[in-house]
């Protein structure tokens, strides 16, 4: 035979428009809280008077609510948000006169009635006064061409990058490795088209159009046309490397999930699954990216180091040589340190966009 039900203390308060509940349990798990017939119903495993237990309660209101709760989930309690039909002052919570023995005032937000119409308004003044303010701030003529700017900027970027992802999986799948060889030649126009207009991201980012943060953009930027123009694009023995092809796959792969997310974004559009992948899939591609680049860079010293190309002699009596691919050894602790802020960067954003957040429930 089930023993009697255990009850939580629970506390009251209430505005014009809303109730307030705050339910003494803490480490709630599994809540299951509904209204049905104006009749709210709670049952919890959680921790409170009576130790680690299940409690239950139910409440009769007054008068009509809405039907769709909120609930808020903390450590130390739960709290419950219901919203009157209509905007009154109730005299008391629930529709039976005597108070239920686990109820009590909320004392933290009690406020009489007189209290309560003052709050009321000064959070309307404060909405006009906002309204007002807003309303003084010149609008923006070039908006909507801002918005159709970027739209199509990220729009022929991902046609442009998926053209080299499709291009590149279908010649993998019916050339295997061969393939590899002749990445550059194949795609070569394409990626410099792609990661020319590329530099825009830097101009929109000086001039306000996004709010991006400047320096990730130009490190992944610069970093890239460095490899693609100088490394790549001026070396013929370089061209044929099979590490061309994990580059420009790398690249191709990691745009695919950018580019339609800020597209969407300008619209004021977020599909979640395309969030999750927008703001996860860099964490193999931007180290996978970096290393192939790190590989590039090993592999032209030597052809630089016996080429002399782009070697800068100073004049006598100096007699001086500053070899390029002397240079290129200091650029792999740069390409390292590149990696690091994109990838502190892009996990700030990640904590922002898919970090944890408070629980609600409706």
């Amino acid at each position: 035979m089930a023993g009697p039900s255990l009850r939580p203390h629970v506390h009251w308060a209430q505005r014009h428009r809303e109730l307030y509940l705050r339910v003494e349990l803490s480490d709630v798990q599994n809540p299951d809280i509904a209204i049905t017939d104006n009749v709210l119903r709670f049952k919890a495993q959680g921790h409170g008077a009576k130790g680690d237990n299940i409690y239950e309660f139910q409440i009769e209101f007054l008068e009509p609510v809405e039907p769709k709760p909120i609930c808020r989930v903390t450590q130390r309690q739960l709290n419950i948000t219901v919203q009157k039909k209509e905007s009154n002052w109730w005299e008391r919570l629930t529709k039976q006169e005597k108070r239920p023995l686990f109820l009590a005032p909320d004392f933290d937000r009690w406020l009489d009635e007189s209290d309560a119409e003052m709050e009321l308004k000064e959070k309307e003044e404060e909405k006009i006064n906002k309204m007002k303010i807003e309303s003084r701030v010149p609008k923006d003529p070039f908006k909507h061409l801002k918005k159709g700017y970027l739209i199509m900027y990220n729009l022929v970027q991902f046609l442009g990058f998926s053209w080299i992802f499709v291009n590149m999986t279908v010649r993998l799948f019916i050339l295997g490795k061969d393939s590899f060889y002749d990445t550059f030649h194949t795609i070569a126009d394409m990626m410099y088209f792609c990661q020319t207009l590329a530099l825009m991201e830097i101009m929109n980012s000086l001039i306000g159009l996004v709010r991006s943060p400047l320096i990730p953009a130009v490190v992944q930027v610069f970093g890239r046309n460095f490899i693609l123009f100088v490394v790549i694009g001026s070396l013929e023995e370089m061209q044929s490397k099979p590490v061309v092809f994990f580059i420009f796959y790398f690249w191709s792969i990691t745009e695919l999930f950018r580019y339609p997310y800020y597209m969407l974004s300008c619209i004021g559009i977020e599909w979640k699954p395309l969030t999750w992948l927008r703001y996860t899939t860099w964490i193999p591609l931007y180290p996978l990216g970096g290393l192939a680049e790190a590989v590039c860079v090993v592999q032209s010293i030597p052809i630089f180091s016996e080429t002399g190309k782009f070697s800068l002699g100073l004049p006598n009596p100096l007699n001086v040589t500053i070899q390029f691919s002397f240079l290129l050894q200091i650029y792999l602790i740069a390409l390292f340190l590149g990696v690091f802020v994109n990838f502190r960067h892009l996990y700030k954003q990640r904590k922002q966009h898919l970090g944890p957040k408070k629980r609600k429930m409706k």
